[in-house]
């Protein structure tokens, strides 16, 4: 199944973080302005969520462009790995 990534960017003391990552079910995603991920099970689907939140959570941005940018190429970088 094909899922839309979304995530929350705030603003801190340090620079904008990334967390609250999620995944939503969709049959048309958005690669344009969004990052799509396919899952073959819902189990796989929340490791790699938690995956997300280890790797961002403790990571600080300089505007919310690098920030889409670098979790979207991890995003692109994992999904080559497992093909």
């Amino acid at each position: 199944m094909i899922y839309q990534l979304g995530w929350t960017t705030l603003p801190g003391l340090r620079g904008l973080s990334c967390s609250e990552f999620r995944a939503v079910a969709t049959d048309a995603p958005d690669l344009a302005n969004g990052v799509a991920a396919e899952f073959t099970t819902e189990v796989e689907r929340d490791e790699f969520l938690q995956q997300l939140e280890a790797e961002f959570a403790p990571q600080r941005f300089t505007n919310a462009a690098d920030a889409f940018d670098t979790v979207k190429a991890y995003v692109l970088e994992r999904a080559a790995r497992r093909t």
